[in-house]
C-alpha cells in the first residue's frame, strides 16, 4: 500500500504537451531570453499592479501593434488572435532585466484599462496609442490626441489608413 503522505504524479501522456508556465495567472513565453506574458484585458491593471509589487517597478513603454496584414502569428494556447494588439514594456532593475505583457485587442471594441493609476508615466503613451491606432483606453484623466490635430480624422499607424501625400514646396526651387 501507497504512503498516504507521499504526493504522487498523476499520469502523463507521453503526447500531451506541458501546461503554460503562469505568472499572476498570465502564460508566460521566453522570447529570445526575455519573459512575455499573454495577459488579457482584464488582467491588465492587477497584472501590472502585482508586477510592480514584485520589483518590476517601471514602465517603459506602452505601444501597440495593428496585424491586419498578418494576422498569424504565435501566441500560447487559449489565447486568441485579434487585430490589434496592446505591448507594455516593464523593467526590474533589481533583476537587470525587462518584460513585455502582450494584450489582444479586437477590432470592434478597441478599449483597454488605462494604467495610468499603478504608472502615471503611461500617460502620454496611452495618449499615443490612442492617436495613432484608435485603441482607448478606459479610466485614463486625459485621453485627446497627442500628435495629431483634434480635427483629424483617422488614426495613422492603422493598417487600413490611406495613404496619403502632401506635396513639398522649395523655397526657389526651379519650375519643372
Amino acid at each position: 500500500m501507497a504512503d498516504p503522505t507521499i504526493a504522487t504524479e498523476a499520469p502523463v501522456a507521453p503526447d500531451a504537451a506541458p501546461e503554460p508556465e503562469l505568472l499572476h495567472g498570465a502564460p508566460v513565453v521566453l522570447v529570445h531570453g526575455s519573459p512575455v506574458l499573454h495577459a488579457t484585458r482584464e488582467q491588465l491593471v492587477d497584472l501590472v499592479r502585482a508586477l510592480r509589487d514584485d520589483g518590476w517597478l517601471q514602465c517603459l513603454d506602452v505601444t501597440a501593434v495593428d496585424y491586419l496584414a498578418n494576422p498569424h502569428r504565435t501566441l500560447p494556447d487559449g489565447i486568441a488572435p485579434e487585430r490589434f494588439e496592446v505591448v507594455v514594456l516593464l523593467i526590474s532593475h533589481a533583476e537587470r532585466q525587462r518584460l513585455r505583457i502582450r494584450v489582444q485587442v479586437p477590432e470592434t471594441d478597441p478599449v483597454v484599462p488605462t494604467l495610468f493609476e499603478v504608472h502615471p508615466g503611461t500617460e502620454a503613451m496611452e495618449r499615443e496609442v490612442f492617436d495613432m491606432f484608435g485603441i482607448s483606453f478606459d479610466g485614463h484623466p486625459d485621453l485627446t490626441r497627442i500628435l495629431m490635430p483634434e480635427d483629424w480624422e483617422g488614426h495613422p499607424l492603422r493598417k487600413d489608413y490611406g495613404i496619403g501625400r502632401i506635396p513639398v514646396q522649395f523655397k526657389d526651387a526651379p519650375d519643372a
